[in-house]
Order: C-alpha cells, then structure tokens, then sequence
C-alpha cells in the first residue's frame, strides 16, 4: 500500500521492515473442542452446575480482584442462590493485616522484604470453621466467593479459579483501587505495588498452585466483571501444556515515563500517551499470556505457565537453580527523543538477600536496537575516582543543591545500534537519551538504586524516589575506566559459523549468569535450548519463523523487536528469514541460565 504524501516518513522503522507487523496481543490458539462462556453465559454455565441440588461452588479470587461487584454479578443472575464473601466472613480485621505485614511493608516509599505469609495466616481458622457449618446446615446451594475461598474446611463440588494478571492489578491501583483489606485506595501508586509485591502476590501465587490440580473452572477477570469469561479447568491445563511445549509470546505492555521517547509508538504502532519508556515483553511475574479459544480471547496471568510447568518452561536443572521463578527479563527501554535514566546502581547478591529477603540480584545488560549519533550509555567510574567527592555531590544534589556533574565521576561511552554493555550489579550506569535499550537482565527488576534523577519529578509531579545510602553500600569502586572496558563493552567474540549464519558471544560477565548469544542469517540456523529456557528478540530484519526439525510444533512466526520465549522442553529447533524477511540479513539474540544446559 502506498503511503500518503502527507504521512510522515518513519523516522525510527528500519527501511526494510513493512509497518505495523509488531504484534501487540500475540495468542496461543487452543485447538477445537473447548468452550469458552462470557459474561451471562458464564453464570448460565454455574447455574447449570447447580441446577438439580444444593452444589456448593468456591470462588476463589486473585487479590486485585473487586469481590463486591462480582458478588453482585453472581447475585443477579443466580437468584436463590446463597452467596457469601468469604472475606467479611472469616477474614482478619484490616488493621490487624496491617499490623502482620508491617515489619515486611518498612518504612521505605519503595522497597520492602519478601514475605512468606499463605493466604490462611490472614483468616481466623475458627471463622473459617463456623462458615463450613453454616454452608453444611443451609439447605440451597451455596456460592463462596473471595481470596481463599478455597480455605473453608468444607468438601465443595465445584472450584473456580478467578484469575487477574498483575498488570492489570496496577492498572486498578493507579485509578484508585486499594489493596487488599486496605483502606489505601488514595496512596502512591508505589506504596500499592510494594504491598503487592513484597507480599499479597506472593501469598497469592502460593495459595493459587494448590488449586490447579482440583479447580474445576477458571474466570478471567481482567476486563469488566460483566464480559468475564469462563473455562474449564482442562481447558487451562490445555493451554498451559502448549505454552509450556512450544514458542510463544507474552503480552507487552507499555508505560509512559519521564525519560520516555518516540521509538515505540512508530516500531510498535502505539498512540494516547505523550511518550513511552517502557515495554515489559518478557515479564511473566506481570505479563499475561493469551488464550484464543472457539473465537475469544481468554487473558491469564503468564506467571500461571511457570506454577504449572516449571520443568518444561525452565528446564531441570534451571528449576533446580531457582525454583518455580523465569529468572530472565527482556525488556524495552526507549529514550528515542527523549531524556536519560537515571543514574543508578543495582544490589550486590549478599546485600539483596539480607535487606530484601531475594536470592539473587539484578544482573543486567543493555542492547541497542537503535541509537542517535550521539547517545551514551553511562557505565563504570572513571579512573580518577573522588569516592568521598562523588558522594559529597550526590548527597548535595539529593537534597536541592548543586546540579550532580556526571561525567566528572561516570564514564560516558558512544553507544551504536548492536552494541551490547554488560552491566553486573554493583556497576554504576544508565542509559542516555537518543538510545533504544533492550535490556536483558535477571527478573528481580524492581530493585534499581536511584542516585541523581538529573533533577526531574515524576509524571505525578513528584519527586522520584533516591535510595543514596542504599547506592554507596552497592557501588563498587574498582570498576573504573580501564576494568570497565575491558570487562563490560564491546565484548563480541566470534564462536561459530556457517554457510548461512554467523554465531557471536556478546557477553555478559562472568559475575552474571546469563549467556547471550547473537546470530546474524540469511537461511536457516540450528538451535538447541539444551535443557533450559531460551528468551530471544529479533533485532534485525522484518520476519522469521521459529520451527521444529520434527514437526512437534506448528511454525512460529516472530517480527521486528518482538521477544519470544522457547521452552527448555522445545530442545532442537530452527529460525530462518520467512515473509517479509525474506532476501534480508536478519539477527536475533539468544539469552539462557549460564551452566544449565545438558552436558
């Protein structure tokens, strides 16, 4: 299609690449026989599990969920149905929640320490026992709804799972939802994401892996309560088992951002929001993975991919390393016409595990996808470090005064497209404006220590949180100018080739435990996820395809920019130029768990 005189010439999609092939709701498509039921016909659907006697039906919810609307819901449309919140039933008083979880929430606006709680430590057990009386002794059927619904020592007939992905938590908490059992629902968006992470999504992940052996339904709550929509149990195994055996593709999604740029919404075809700094595209702790079933999209949490098949996703000796956890992120960070990060550190392994209660840090690299003529990335001291001096600084442009000089004490190198720097915790850095950044890292990725913000507030008009006392205990010092370059840029080494295909190592350091891997093709090239998870981007060229030398998966079709996942259970498959790639040079990179992969 030609493109009109007065459309502006893309300025960021490389010449090759067709606009509009980035796919924003990638799906796995479930094959025919499985049902799907929205809104009414889903409560048609539990009525006609109670139809014909006194069924006892728990609900069992994600926190972030709002229980008194889908009470409402179920109430209206099954009347005669006894409906009972769980939660005002048996659950604890807020403030004694409050008062169980304070040592966990601290003080800090951002930061708090991993909780261990289960669901059931915020119940009275004895409350929890007069429900399962009162459920026994009433003689029509009995829905229970809420977070731990399942909990009620009572032999129910039916268990629906009613699932909510963790971005749409945060979606909520921003326009004024609280936490659960909180009255919070006016705090920082911060605060409400701390709580969610240090402790309700944790409990919650917990309690939700005992209920896919014996739910017999799953609700998607992610779109009004009104819409939602339900499917069985098997069906979720169904596609769980897909995700879990074949490439796919989590949802991205995208977040504006002080330092935001323009790269995205042109590659990415996105509109509404001033810029966009972020692109979460392999995050499965808040990503969602898509469900095409008879015609509907059913959204999940991806984290419910990892709980269900950690062995197939991960890989043994990955799950051994790290349990039931993806310990690798891709994600986009986009500065294109924008401003810097800021300048930040990342905590050493000891330190996050004794502060925060996480056991392993935030190892991470950027990769360019794209960068102006003059964009830096910020990484390592220079050689003439004042240690006492650049503190002094810090502390005086934390607290209003002189502006932080931060080339006097950073290392500022020229970054070009392809460039990779690794950057293991502890290593001071950021990216400058005019760059677009696929960061590779290690999950733990809230877990960045702001220095100097380059005098900026918040899209809020807030301040961004500094965490300075938490930055100098990280720093390492020695990781000056001269061990900077020879450790961290420009570390591309040549491992294997062929007709076809060149194979690089890009890094990262030894202190990481990632291995990235880039190859450059123009015809098939041959991969083995040798037992572990394989995260991959194709950073050059318009379209691949991902397929498999046995046919154990149908070909994987993957565009510009666009993070995909391989299961370690995949083993040998081949990526080659199909489509609009075609005739191209085309390049991905390849990120797995250092030293996991079969001998």
């Amino acid at each position: 299609m030609s493109k009109s005189p007065t459309e502006p010439a893309p300025r960021y999609l490389p010449a090759l690449v067709p606009p509009g092939l980035y796919d924003k709701a990638p799906a796995i498509r479930i094959p025919d026989g499985h049902d799907v039921w929205v809104g009414e016909q889903a409560w048609e659907a539990l009525r006609a599990e109670i139809d014909g006697g006194n069924t006892h039906i728990a609900i069992d919810t994600y926190p972030g969920t709002d229980v008194p609307a889908l009470i409402a819901e179920l109430s209206k449309a099954l009347p005669g149905v006894l409906v009972l919140d769980v939660e005002s039933e048996a659950a604890l008083a807020k403030e004694e929640i409050d008062a169980l979880i304070a040592d966990h929430l601290t003080d800090d606006r951002v930061f708090g320490v991993l909780s261990h709680h289960d669901v059931g430590d915020f119940y009275h057990p004895a409350r929890l026992a007069a429900l399962a009386e009162r459920i026994a002794a009433t003689g029509t059927p009995v829905l229970v709804v809420g977070w731990g619904a399942a909990l009620v020592p009572h032999p129910f007939d039916r268990v629906v799972l009613a699932d909510l992905a963790r971005w749409e938590i945060q979606r909520r908490q921003r326009a004024g939802a609280p936490n659960w059992r909180a009255d919070n629902g006016g705090d920082h968006a911060l605060l409400k994401f701390k709580r969610g992470y240090f402790v309700e999504w944790r409990s919650a992940d917990r309690h939700k892996r005992t209920l896919f052996d014996r739910m017999d339904y799953v609700l998607d709550t992610n779109g009004p309560l009104g819409a939602a929509k339900l499917i069985r149990a098997d069906t979720f195994r169904v596609g769980m088992r897909m995700a879990a055996t074949q490439p796919f593709r989590v949802v991205p999604f995208f977040d504006p951002g002080v330092w935001g740029g323009q790269w995205m919404r042109e590659v990415c075809g996105l509109g509404d929001e001033a810029n966009y700094a972020w692109c979460f595209d392999c995050v499965p702790e808040e990503n969602s993975v898509l469900l095409k079933i008879d015609g509907h999209v059913v959204e999940l949490p991806a984290i419910d991919v990892v709980l269900c098949h950690p062995d197939e996703l991960l890989g043994g000796k990955t799950t051994a390393r790290f349990g039931a956890e993806f310990p690798i992120r891709f994600d986009m960070l986009d500065t294109m016409d924008g401003g810097n990060l800021s300048l930040q550190v990342h905590p050493l392994t000891d330190y996050i595990q004794n502060t925060f209660g996480m056991h392993y840090t935030q190892d991470e690299s950027y990769y360019l996808l794209d960068a102006a003529e003059d964009a830096v990335v910020y990484l390592g001291l220079r050689d003439d470090i004042d240690r006492d001096g650049m503190a002094t600084a810090l502390r005086s442009a934390a607290g209003g005064g002189e502006v932080f000089p931060a080339e006097r004490f950073v290392n500022a190198f020229p970054a070009r497209k392809h460039d990779h720097f690794s950057i293991p915790a502890g290593t001071v850095h950021c990216s400058g404006k005019d760059s677009m950044v696929l960061e590779i890292s290690a999950t733990p990725y809230i877990f960045t220590f702001k220095m100097w913000d380059w005098g900026r507030v918040g899209l809020d008009g807030i301040p961004r949180p500094i965490h300075l006392d938490h930055a100098l205990n990280n720093i390492q010092w020695d990781r000056t100018t001269q061990w900077t370059t020879e450790n961290l840029v420009g570390q591309v080494r040549e491992v294997d080739r062929g007709p076809d295909w060149v194979e690089e190592r890009t890094g990262l350091h030894d202190f990481e435990f990632l291995e990235v891997r880039r190859h450059w093709f123009t015809g098939p090239v041959r991969h083995d996820t040798q037992g572990t998870v394989n995260v991959l981007n194709l950073v050059e060229g318009a379209q691949a395809v991902v397929e498999s030398p046995t046919a154990a998966f149908e070909p994987f079709v993957v565009h510009y920019a666009e993070t995909f996942i391989v299961p370690a259970s995949v083993g040998p498959y081949t990526i080659r130029p199909h489509g609009p790639g075609e005739g191209q040079r085309l390049g991905t990179v390849k990120a797995s768990v250092r030293g996991t992969a079969r001998d």
